[in-house]
């Protein structure tokens, strides 16, 4: 009888002590729940779209995420944060030679404004890729990491495989149209989340406006602007502020955004693509990040 008696004693005490434990993890460790969103898919304007939750990577929205998309710009995002993985030195300078600019006006790629012959530090490339989406900074970097942009795309797309985009395939820098160069909404997810982590990148990515130090061809800089906020008439949504974000067009990938914001206490990335419109018209690819940040625990 006495052992019985112990044995229950003792299984109590292990019940009391995990219950506290429990308690603690509440206490300690703020566990949330989920946020529900509470906009309708079939209200957005973006064929594609994922929004995840940046400490965890829940998934809050998910819009035919692993659809395969033409990524245009978006393809940047690698390109920077392959760059800034392996240079390690971003004060030194770096020539754009005449080859850095070959065909990128002819195929009306988008420019940061630097010249043939110019001397830019690589942090100032690195600033003209994201903010004002410069394909000759996207060549100028991989010239100098991998010595072509061929090479340096066989970087992106191991790249890609490590962090497991497994539906995404490079073929150039800067996201200029090419059938087999694509991805998903969803393996674009993964990179911004992983690129963000990297304390440059997400200093570059969150900012609206830069300007580069003197050039031997432009003694005053250059001055960028991103090519989201310019286009974002408020930053602030309700329960929070977006806090930067990456735009992308072509006519075959349509308006695409990856994007980062904070409402409440919790940052989430929302990546979209395939939106009707151009650069002149109403920009729905913002218009949709908008929408669903603002309709996060509402």
């Amino acid at each position: 009888m006495e052992r019985k008696g112990k044995k229950k004693k003792s299984g109590m005490c292990i019940l009391v002590v995990l219950m506290m434990m429990a308690v603690i993890a509440v206490f300690v460790y703020k566990i949330e729940p989920n946020p529900t969103v509470s906009i309708a898919l079939d209200k957005l304007n973006s064929p594609n779209a994922i929004l995840i939750r940046l400490k965890d990577h829940t998934t809050l929205l998910d819009k035919n995420s692993g659809v395969k998309i033409y990524p245009a710009s978006l393809t940047k995002i690698m390109t920077a944060i392959v760059a800034l993985e392996n240079i390690h030195d971003l004060k030194e300078e770096i020539k754009l030679t005449n080859s850095t600019f070959r065909g990128l006006y002819e195929a009306d790629a988008s420019m940061a404004g630097f010249q043939p012959g110019e001397q830019v530090r690589a942090l100032d490339l690195l600033y003209g890729v994201l903010l004002p989406s410069g394909a000759e900074c996207c060549v100028g970097l991989a010239n100098k990491v991998a010595g072509s942009q061929q090479n340096f795309v066989k970087m992106m797309n191991e790249k890609a495989a490590k962090l497991g985009m497994k539906n995404t395939h490079f073929e150039n820098v800067t996201g200029l149209q090419n059938e087999n160069h694509y991805t998903t909404v969803a393996d674009l997810a993964i990179l911004l989340s992983y690129s963000l982590k990297n304390d440059t990148f997400r200093e570059i990515f969150t900012s609206a406006r830069y300007s580069t130090k003197p050039t031997n061809k432009h003694t005053d800089g250059i001055t960028f602007n991103s090519t989201m906020f310019e286009k974002l008439n408020n930053k602030k949504i309700t329960g929070g502020e977006i806090l930067g974000g990456k735009t992308g067009y072509t006519s075959a990938a349509g308006l695409c955004l990856a994007s980062l914001s904070k409402v409440g206490t919790q940052e989430y990335v929302f990546v979209t693509a395939g939106a009707k419109g151009d650069s002149h018209s109403e920009q729905f690819n913002i218009t949709d990040a908008i929408a669903v940040y603002s309709s996060i625990g509402k």
